[in-house]
């Protein structure tokens, strides 16, 4: 018995380990999102284009979440045993991170405490 409680045990360290690698290159990507933005900035790149490249930065940073999230719930949720829970579970974190995360100025906390969006006003 030693021995299965042993292989189930790397099983799961070995997917935490995949899981952290998958995080951490989807943050690195993200990253590297992030630095073509301030380069477009710099060189006075196209309005639209600067908010084209934000909105899909922005999208991966959301997707980036919710797999640190699915992770975390299927961490908490092992071993009960009921997928369906964990299946609705994991619905509702998706569904309020959808909802929770708009992107519409106005519709998300801001983190201010204002109700404002915390800039200034100013174009780039």
């Amino acid at each position: 018995m030693g021995g299965i409680a042993k292989k189930g045990a790397r099983t799961v360290l070995e997917k935490t380990e995949q899981a952290r690698n998958e995080a951490l290159r989807r943050l690195r990507r993200i990253e590297g999102q992030i630095r073509g933005l301030q380069r477009m900035v710099e060189e006075g790149k196209d309005c639209e284009a600067i908010l084209t490249q934000l909105m899909a930065a922005r999208a991966a940073l959301d997707k980036a979440g919710l797999f640190i999230v699915e992770r975390h719930l299927d961490d908490c949720l092992r071993g009960t045993g009921d997928e369906q829970v964990k299946e609705r579970l994991s619905r509702i974190v998706e569904l309020f991170l959808r909802f929770g995360v708009s992107g519409v100025p106005g519709e998300r906390s801001s983190g201010y405490g204002d109700g404002t969006d915390g800039s200034d006003g100013r174009d780039l």
